[in-house]
């Protein structure tokens, strides 16, 4: 991606800010004013006041130098105030909407990109981007204004030594331009192992409990030593080839600096120049110098953001699998009908040919072997993906006319791995709503929490720690089951929602939400017997099938396959 289409992505960002553009601007003009009045008044300074000895010129010349400095100081201060403040909001937002864009991605894109690489874009990526966005536009306008300024007032002092001086800039270019390139493909590589570095870290700290389980932390520090010095390594690369443009200028500007110094002491010997005028311009010469090796060193950042900001550019292009649809389901759940659905995952087919009619009132069970197709019939009805063939129908309309929005404000899904996000219970319970603490308890109440939830030692304001990790398996079901009933959908998802209860609990729970959903859809996934045994009807799935269907009671009869998941079902 070139420089100019990259400032094009990022122009809706940076044309909000046109007052502190503007303050820069006048940070910019007085910072160059004032580096060129430095060149300036070495020449009085030399020839009045040391030459001439003027005694005038004692109280003038330090006036003036306290003067210019305090002018360049003022720019400097406003040109980093403002830069900073761009900088700094360009960037939160910048954040806000990659993150959005994440998290609106379908489940294809969440499942396939690791969590490390993700928070990687999110804050390494965009950290980098923060000084292409604010600093550096306004950085290289400033050095560039100060070289021409410079270069200006050294042409009109000397012409011919202006010549002498000024003739090793173009020399810079060619090793520059190699140099960024390089930077730019090393940038790129250590941006992605530094994504490797978090995915490690995130494993780590997702992971504690089976690696103390297992005495493994030896191996995992073994793990992240071998990416840390990857990326130590990568990164020193970069440093090798970036510090080559300083010490590169350096000897370019003593060059310059050098024929300076022989061709004006000849013009100083022959009387063509005062001392004064030749020391103003080596002063004006040496300060060229200074700002082009900064535009250098900006043009060598710069390629460390453009690599930054390609990558988070490739994830604003990414385009999402599931489609919005345009319709609001505004009201509840009547009925659901799967017509001849098929769903892939690559090679491997999850669903073929499934057909199935529920309606409102009606607690189906889908029992069957691991990978048989159950969770993929629930991922269908959230949209987390779309059939491959055939179409899933609700409320007589096709799933996929809804928006997704409207669509799962009407499902309450507990899943197998339950999600308890650090905050209190009560916003565990309400999350994504406004907190209302009768309607918090009476969700308690049903999930067969409310004991232990008022036990906790500020009731149902106690803080949950990451994960959950201050409760047990079964209270952090219990709470999952308790925000599914707050919600008040009308169909209602358990994908082995009370497998860490005992069976007396989930008697208990059992109860209470058949009384709670008399008048919704209940789809229940679950492996023990006692949870569909009193289902209205329970599908068997094989392979992606439903190879038989019934009660209880009539698959017993029925279904060979049945009678022996059955048997170990109540193992």
């Amino acid at each position: 991606m070139k420089f100019n289409e990259i400032y094009k992505r990022y122009w809706p960002y940076i044309k909000g800010y046109k007052f502190q553009y503007a303050m820069v601007l006048i940070g910019i003009l007085l910072t160059v004013t004032a580096t060129a009045g430095t060149a300036h008044i070495m020449q009085p300074l030399m020839d009045n006041m040391f030459i001439k000895k003027e005694p005038h010129m004692l109280y003038v010349i330090p006036a003036l130098l306290v003067g210019i400095y305090v002018i360049k100081s003022i720019g400097r201060y406003l040109q980093s105030v403002y830069n900073t403040h761009i900088g700094l909001h360009i960037v939160s937002r910048l954040r806000e909407d990659l993150l959005d864009k994440m998290v609106r991605m379908d489940m294809q894109f969440l499942y396939t990109n690791r969590s490390g690489e993700l928070i990687s874009r999110i804050t390494n990526d965009i950290s980098r981007i923060q000084y292409f966005v604010s600093t550096m536009m306004p950085e290289l306008i400033r050095e560039s204004l100060t070289v021409v300024a410079l270069v200006v007032y050294v042409v009109y002092l000397n012409a011919t030594l202006a010549f002498w001086a000024l003739f090793v800039m173009p020399l810079i270019i060619v090793p520059l331009l190699k140099i960024t390139k390089r930077l730019k493909r090393l940038s790129h590589r250590s941006q992605e192992k530094n994504a490797d570095v978090i995915t490690r870290l995130t494993e780590v700290f997702n992971n504690s409990e089976i690696i103390k389980a297992n005495a493994t932390e030896e191996y995992e520090m073994g793990r992240f030593r071998d990416e840390n010095d990857r990326f130590f390594k990568l990164n020193m690369k970069a440093v090798y080839t970036g510090e080559l443009v300083s010490p590169l200028m350096e000897m370019i500007a003593a060059t310059g600096l050098a024929c300076v110094i022989f061709v004006g002491g000849q013009q100083v010997y022959s009387g063509a120049m005062s001392v004064g005028e030749f020391t103003a311009f080596l002063t004006a010469v040496g300060l060229v110098f200074q700002p082009l090796r900064r535009v250098s060193a900006i043009y060598s950042r710069i390629q460390d953001a453009q690599a930054a900001s390609e990558r988070v550019f490739a994830v604003f292009d990414l385009d999402n699998a599931i489609k919005d649809g345009d319709t609001e389901l505004r009201e509840p759940i009547r009925d659901i009908r799967f017509q001849d659905v098929t769903l892939r995952f690559g090679e491997k087919t999850a669903l073929s040919g499934l057909n199935l009619d529920v309606r409102s009132g009606e607690n189906i069970a889908l029992v069957g072997q691991s990978g048989g197709g159950k969770s993929s019939l629930v991922n269908l009805l959230l949209r987390f993906y779309d059939p491959d063939e055939g179409n899933v129908y609700l409320n007589g309309r096709n799933l996929r006319d809804y928006t997704q929005h409207s669509l799962r404000s009407q499902i309450a899904s507990v899943s197998q791995r339950v999600y308890i996000f650090q905050d209190t219970l009560a916003a565990n319970v309400a999350y994504g709503s406004e907190i209302d603490e009768t309607r918090v308890r009476e969700a308690l109440r049903t999930a067969d929490a409310l004991e232990f939830a008022e036990s906790l030692p500020e009731g149902i304001h106690t803080m949950m720690m990451e994960f959950g990790s201050n409760l047990s398996g079964g209270q952090r079901q219990r709470i999952a089951i308790a925000r599914a009933v707050y919600k008040h959908a009308s169909l209602l998802i358990l994908d082995e929602a009370t497998s860490a209860l005992d069976n007396e609990s989930e008697k208990r729970i059992q109860k209470a939400l058949a009384n709670y959903t008399k008048d919704k859809i209940t789809i229940t996934i679950a492996h023990r017997l006692s949870t569909v045994e009193d289902a209205d009807a329970i599908l068997y799935f094989e392979e992606g099938r439903i190879i038989a269907r019934g009660t209880h009671a009539e698959l017993l009869e029925s279904s060979e396959n049945y009678r022996r998941l059955a048997g170990k079902m109540e193992e």
